[in-house]
């Protein structure tokens, strides 16, 4: 997958990059979800636009050595993370996570948008 991003250098060392939406196709990695990826050498963030939902069951704990933000920008979703009581999340809601701390999402609406920021960048998903 590309960076789905236009980057601009300016005055010879600083990159500037823009993501437009819709112009931008975004990659879909499950039926009906779809993310767009924006990045620069130590942040990245990512819009996930899940279209899949209600889920039955949550997604299985995951865990990985980024730093993890999540904004809830509409929907409904129950947050689990590993040792605590899951939290039922709706738009305007945030969580943030520490390295390597298993986590997970259920999708509780039929649709949701969730804009996930890392550091450092997931190369994992630079693919």
């Amino acid at each position: 997958m590309s960076t789905q991003q236009q980057s601009h250098v300016i005055d010879g060392t600083k990159e500037v990059s823009v993501l437009l939406r819709p112009s931008t196709p975004g990659e879909v990695f499950r039926d009906r979800c779809e993310r767009r990826i924006i990045h620069t050498k130590n942040l990245m963030s990512v819009v996930i636009d899940f279209g899949n939902g209600p889920w039955a069951e949550p997604d299985p704990l995951h865990s990985h050595p980024h730093e993890q933000t999540t904004y809830v920008a509409s929907g409904d979703i129950l947050f689990l993370c590993e040792g605590r009581q899951s939290v039922r999340m709706t738009a305007g809601d945030l969580y943030a996570i520490p390295p390597d701390v298993p986590h997970s999402i259920q999708l509780l609406s039929a649709s949701a948008r969730l804009v996930d920021s890392f550091n450092p960048i997931r190369e994992d998903f630079l693919g």
